[in-house]
């Protein structure tokens, strides 16, 4: 009985099945038929298949895109936090004021452009920060021993002033002296000396030091380490200015 059943039901199968190309034959009969009232929603379902295709396509390479700009980005900060300040001591200004222009953009500042050379008004880098407060920045590549006066914070000052500014930093190879300190803590101006600069250039961030900023230079016992590696600094006549220029060191 068993046997004679599934025998039943193997007929009754082989009765409902549809040769291999009758499906399709079927299809292609019903869409001629009724082609004349359904070729509108067959063209649109194109269309969408179309435009489908294509934004998936366009996604898929601005990931790609996305993906390659952000691997070379870490690649370039890498690289960035690698580099010593004695090979940021040996750079002519002219990189010095590139480098820290890279230093902004890597931070996320904006409309970061050089501006130094002949006729900048003592300004080198200007740009806008991430909060969207406008900066000009003043470079300066001293030998470790030299010490940046008041009157070059001034003159970053005037730069403020005359390109209409909301902040003013000034970026240094060496420290500030105390009266050039204390025109940057009467006036706001944001001084990265040697020291914040290394932490920069490791991977801080620039609002990270202005966090810091003004909160000292270090103490007595830094002070003598720091001459003991860079020696004392030349006294200069009353009114003669340090070397200043794109190979001053």
């Amino acid at each position: 009985m068993a046997a004679r059943r599934k025998a039943r039901r193997r007929r009754k199968a082989r009765g409902r099945a549809v040769p291999s190309g009758g499906g399709l034959l079927l299809g292609l009969l019903v869409l001629a038929v009724f082609w004349s009232r359904i070729w509108v929603y067959v063209v649109v379902l194109a269309a969408v298949a179309a435009v489908g295709g294509l934004g998936w396509w366009l996604w898929r390479t601005d990931r790609l895109v996305r993906g390659r700009d952000r691997e070379w980005r870490r690649q370039d900060a890498v690289a960035a936090g690698r580099r010593t300040l004695a090979e940021v001591d040996g750079m002519t200004g002219t990189e010095f004021e590139d480098l820290v222009a890279a230093l902004c953009r890597r931070d996320g500042c904006a409309e970061v452009r050089r501006v130094g050379g002949a006729g900048d008004q003592g300004a080198d880098v200007v740009g806008r920060l991430p909060d969207g407060r406008t900066m000009v920045v003043q470079c300066k590549r001293y030998a470790p021993s030299a010490v940046i006066a008041s009157r070059e914070v001034r003159d970053l000052l005037g730069s403020k002033v005359h390109f209409g500014m909301d902040v003013a930093v000034f970026v240094t190879t060496t420290r500030f002296s105390r009266q050039a300190m204390d025109v940057v803590l009467k006036n706001g101006v944001i001084a990265v000396n040697r020291d914040l600069l290394g932490s920069w250039n490791s991977g801080a961030s620039l609002p990270s030091l202005m966090g810091v900023n003004g909160s000292g230079q270090g103490d007595a016992t830094h002070r003598a380490r720091w001459r003991t590696t860079y020696g004392r600094q030349k006294r200069r006549r009353p009114g003669r200015p340090l070397r200043d220029g794109p190979d001053a060191v």
